[in-house]
């Protein structure tokens, strides 16, 4: 073969002149310090706070703290990897998460990155995790109910789309038992779920994602995993990431649910890293912006007006108090921010009232306006019938006499008591709901003694779905009970009560 230098020459020239130099500069800095998810840098001077920086080991950070001196990063990945000296990059992007439908049914990490063993999440979308909250403007009152399935809160401390209602109760008391009930009663509504585990244990993580495939829950459902296993700096991304992933829903005109599973770990988790970066402590060691961090989260649920396409994103904070404690500072301060609470009480769940509401303490600041009219004509004087009972309660225990009406009373509330007990994965339609408090408000069992309510529930539902179908359907269509109506429902119950009577012979009315 011959090379002729003529052409080389030529082919040399062409490429020579299409080459241009390329100078790029880059922003670097140095690892002064690495140790307990944390590092210093020097240099990075004109990086932005919470933007993502790179360190030579390809372990990704983000920026926590701006410092005269240097720039402190929490890591996200192995710190064993990084050493004094090691080159740190910026990467001129602020934290993101990947959203979209891709995500439904799957388990991922703080940062997006699948922990299921399903493969990679395909979408294109991604959301920053620290966002604005909408503003005044944006927001449209929360009026549109969000049934959690639960009959004594759908009844008495009803949650609606856009509403934040925090769960707080000390621990094994039922609080994940809520939501779990809640996100399975979302089947068909057309409610996307996010579920923030922040630092629970591994095998609870993975027995709600059980639970949620047994009953058909995760194909509407994000599990965002950052188990006590997780770095501190993992936990407290999580919540944020999984806000990112339910306003993707908000702002594209659809309704979410996001379920931070709690955040008493997730402020624990920023204490820890805001004391390892010598940030100054408060109360409690707490740093002195606790309150923004859960406030800025918590104020990113809304409901959006229709012009903005009438998307919810629907917040439920779970927090863990100490011995019934509501009044230290991680509650309360969570309490101060969100729209109610409901609080479960020790003692009523080892008494097996389940689940253990205390109604006193519980609340919720949306009220009636998240309710069905239906909910409304049964359950307005239910509230009052339980405290009057909790009230006459205490005072029998001193032994004094009764009168007919104080009987009357107590026998109506231990009864109504015996009603709102409900089991774990037993979510009930807001007709059957309606139905059984109608009967119970309206003195249908107070002369069933207590131990048959239960057999009495379960057969009135039977007999509704069987005899009765087309009063459960008005229930459920229209909304409202008519003056019609409620003459057919006091028909049917009264023969039903006739029925169950006669088949559970003997009947003695228990006194009160």
């Amino acid at each position: 073969m011959e090379f002729r230098p003529e052409e080389v020459t030529s082919i040399i020239k062409k490429e020579l002149e299409k080459y241009k130099t390329r100078l790029r500069m880059e922003s670097v800095g140095t690892v002064l310090q690495v140790g307990d998810g944390i590092a210093l840098a020097y240099g990075l001077d004109d990086v932005m706070a919470g933007e993502l920086v790179q360190f030579s080991s390809n372990v990704t950070g983000m920026v926590f703290n701006l410092e005269e001196e240097s720039v402190g990063i929490i890591i996200f990945g192995d710190e064993k990897t990084i050493k004094e000296g090691d080159i740190v990059k910026r990467t001129y992007r602020v934290a993101e998460m990947p959203v979209g439908e891709a995500l439904l049914g799957r388990v991922v990490s703080a940062l997006g990155i699948p922990v299921d063993g399903k493969g990679e999440v395909k979408t294109h979308r991604h959301r920053p995790i620290e966002a604005r909250a909408p503003s005044v403007v944006q927001r449209q009152p929360v009026k549109e109910p969000l049934q959690t399935g639960i009959k004594a809160i759908d009844s008495m401390i009803p949650i609606g789309r856009g509403q934040r209602e925090l769960i707080i109760a000390d621990r094994q008391t039922g609080k994940t038992s809520i939501v779990i009930d809640t996100i399975i009663n979302q089947k068909n509504k057309g409610v996307n779920c996010i579920y923030v585990a922040i630092g629970q244990k591994m095998s609870n993580i993975v027995a709600v994602k059980e639970i949620l495939e047994k009953y058909g829950a995760m194909e509407y459902t994000v599990i965002v995993n950052a188990s006590s296993r997780s770095a501190a700096s993992s936990q407290y991304l999580a919540p944020f990431a999984g806000c990112a992933i339910g306003e993707e829903f908000l702002y594209t005109g659809r309704h979410a649910l996001v379920i931070y599973d709690d955040l008493s770990k997730h402020a624990q988790a920023y204490r820890q890293l805001s004391l390892l970066l010598r940030r100054p402590p408060g109360r409690e060691a707490y740093p002195g912006d606790i309150f923004y961090l859960h406030a800025r989260l918590l104020e990113r649920a809304a409901k959006l007006t229709d012009e903005l396409g009438g998307g919810s994103l629907t917040a439920m904070p779970i927090i863990e108090t100490q011995a019934g404690d509501i009044t230290s500072y991680i509650p309360t301060n969570v309490i101060s921010i969100t729209d109610g609470q409901i609080y479960l009480e020790n003692d009523l769940f080892y008494a097996g009232v389940r689940p253990a509401i205390n109604v006193g303490l519980s609340v919720s600041r949306v009220g009636g306006n998240a309710q069905t009219k239906a909910m409304k004509q049964v359950a307005g004087r239910l509230r009052l019938d339980l405290a009057q009972y909790r009230e006459l309660l205490a005072f029998t225990q001193f032994g004094a006499e009764l009168d007919k009406t104080t009987q009357a009373e107590l026998t109506r509330g231990e009864r109504m008591v015996e009603i709102l007990k409900q089991g774990q994965y037993e979510t009930l339609p807001i007709s059957k709901q309606v139905l059984i408090i109608y009967a119970g408000t309206n003195g249908y069992i107070d002369s069933l003694p207590v131990g048959t309510i239960k057999k009495f529930e379960t057969e009135f539902y039977k007999y509704i779905d069987n005899q009765h179908p087309d009063i459960a359907i008005e229930i459920e269509t229209k909304q409202v009970l008519s003056a019609e109506l409620m003459l057919k429902l006091n028909n049917m119950i009264a023969a039903f009560k006739e029925d169950f009577k006669k088949r559970n012979k003997p009947f003695d009315a228990s006194p009160a």
